[in-house]
């Protein structure tokens, strides 16, 4: 009898701490959408854990673990707090085995790829992977690739339409797109502050980072933007948009153009201990379409490194490399610690 009691004991402490920790677990292998999406009883999709975790009350921290495996999207994914209740708990996303654990391998990496049709736009029609629509997300270890819906011309992994939201962090995650099968539009298309981005890579997307409305205390910081054939960076809209803003230890090769600027506003960049190289255009404006070359902004450039060729590991005959798509050891830019890894 002491036992029952006991064992029922330990059975509502561990529930009750779950509930407090409003921690799910996701599998896209070995999970199943009845389970209640713990460690033990995984979900199988994101969207269910996505669904769940959005009508958490409690102001605690709220992550979602995803297991090894292809996640695909069939709508945008919608992050949202419930209505009424303050969103100033962190909403994270993360593999639950990153990059600097020394049991992680590309394989062991959660994939996220949406084969949606038209889910969001008014000017324009577009498709959305996440749509974030609550202050402070975090976003972590994750791999993003193209949409392959052929009625698909705008893919954006993750959109945060409202200006006035805060706090987005995406670090250590790829996004990987192929403009002639799946393309990547643009990687982040994002309005409000507080947006960090770290050790990413950015491989073949069509434009890697569109910020516009309500920027502040932007940074992108040891990252690799490789083969954006269109732009690297948008940037803008207005007079404090770069208050503060930390641009460093980055690279930016193999593209069109690097930064495409508001061309009502005169901005003050500072770039910081960067590599960028062998891009067609430097800097440029813009409306809704790139206008020609930049003429209204000449940014604070400390230790910008503009020669010098990027090599980087890809997928061979024998395999994916450990470190594919960082940069192989014979690169320019080995010493500014840019790519997946923040601990190598």
């Amino acid at each position: 009898m002491k036992l029952i009691k006991l064992a029922t004991i330990i059975f509502f402490v561990t529930v009750n701490l779950q509930l407090k920790a409003q921690t799910l677990y996701v599998d896209a292998i070995k999970g199943n959408d009845a389970n209640s999406g713990t460690i033990a009883t995984p979900l199988a999709s994101l969207q269910k854990a996505v669904n769940i975790a959005n009508g958490f009350i409690d102001n605690q921290p709220i992550t979602i673990k995803l297991a090894p495996g292809l996640y695909q999207l069939t709508d945008k994914l919608h992050i949202e707090s419930p209505k009424g209740t303050a969103d100033t708990s962190i909403f994270t996303i993360e593999a639950t085995v990153m990059p600097d654990d020394t049991a992680w391998q590309p394989g062991k990496m959660p994939v996220i790829q949406s084969v949606a049709d038209t889910n969001s736009g008014k000017k324009f029609k577009y498709c959305v992977g996440f749509q974030i629509a609550r202050n402070n997300v975090s976003i972590k270890g994750v791999k993003f690739l193209g949409n392959p819906n052929p009625g698909i011309e705008y893919y954006y992994c993750i959109e945060r339409q409202n200006e006035k939201l805060k706090g987005l962090e995406i670090s250590q995650c790829y996004f990987i797109g192929d403009r002639n099968s799946a393309a990547i539009q643009g990687a982040l298309f994002a309005q409000g502050a507080d947006i960090n981005i770290d050790h990413c890579i950015f491989y073949g997307c069509k434009n890697a980072v569109l910020v516009f409305l309500g920027l502040k205390n932007f940074s992108l910081t040891h990252s690799i933007i490789y083969g954006a054939y269109e732009a690297a960076i948008w940037y803008g809209y207005g007079e404090n948009s770069n208050a503060p803003f930390t641009f460093s230890n980055n690279i930016i090769t193999n593209g069109n153009y690097f930064w495409i600027s508001d061309k009502e506003h005169t901005h003050h960049y500072t770039f910081n201990n960067s590599l960028i190289t062998n891009n067609k255009y430097y800097m440029g404006l813009n409306g809704m379409e790139i206008e020609g070359p930049d003429v209204k902004n000449t940014p604070i450039e400390v230790n910008i490194i503009k020669t010098g060729n990027v090599l980087l590991n890809e997928v061979t005959a024998q395999g994916v490399p450990h470190n594919y798509l960082n940069l192989s050891p014979g690169s320019a830019g080995n010493g500014l610690h840019a790519g997946i890894f923040k601990n190598k």
